[in-house]
């Protein structure tokens, strides 16, 4: 079985996409009125060009710390970040711009990103839940040999929200799901820099 996933996960890092890539597909996509994935509906549109938006508001205004930048330079051994997305996840857009950030800081983690409905036997080894919830980040050695940690689909604070309104309320309301996104903005990323550096082993 380990076998089976790391080959959709080589086949991934060998047609993933840089993160600069990424982003001008998904800018020429939200210019034809468009989103990634099998499914074009007006309302993914309305969410990749709310998203392109946001991501390009973050790529400018995300800042590293002089201490996570250190912390990211000492890392020693070279990994590889796979990153499955799609354009209209909200979670993506807030959390890629920041691990994009990281990925910059060393030249020790290689970023690669994967659309979700390109790559359905890889998603569906890294369920949520029963769910092909996105994002989702899966660390690998250097050789690509091994699975070292996965993350996702929200930074851990996120995560504990989202779960604790489930079990009062059965799902998630549109209102809730503003809140969230209120939620990310005031927070800057701080909470999915924290859990990457743990992921890192550098907390």
């Amino acid at each position: 079985m380990e076998q089976n996933i790391l080959k959709h996960i080589r086949k991934a890092v060998d047609e993933g996409f840089s993160y600069l890539d990424y982003r001008a597909i998904v800018e020429q996509l939200v210019l034809e009125g468009e989103s990634t994935g099998k499914e074009q509906t007006e309302a993914l549109t309305n969410y990749s060009l709310l998203n392109h938006k946001r991501m390009k508001r973050l790529d400018k205004t995300t800042k590293l710390s002089p201490d996570v930048i250190t912390k990211l330079q000492s890392l020693k051994e070279q990994v590889t970040w796979v990153v499955i997305t799609e354009s209209w996840c909200g979670d993506a857009a807030q959390t890629l711009p920041i691990i994009n950030k990281l990925a910059e800081a060393t030249d020790k983690i290689d970023l690669k990103i994967v659309l979700r409905d390109e790559n359905e036997e890889l998603m569906d080894n890294f369920l949520t839940n029963g769910s092909r919830s996105i994002p989702k980040l899966i660390m690998l050695d250097k050789g690509l040999c091994k699975v070292l940690d996965v993350w996702g689909p929200r930074p851990s604070v996120a995560t504990n929200l989202v779960q604790e309104y489930k079990e009062k309320h059965g799902g998630l309301s549109p209102e809730f799901k503003e809140s969230l996104q209120v939620w990310y903005n005031k927070n800057k990323g701080e909470n999915t820099i924290e859990d990457l550096l743990e992921l890192l082993s550098l907390k």
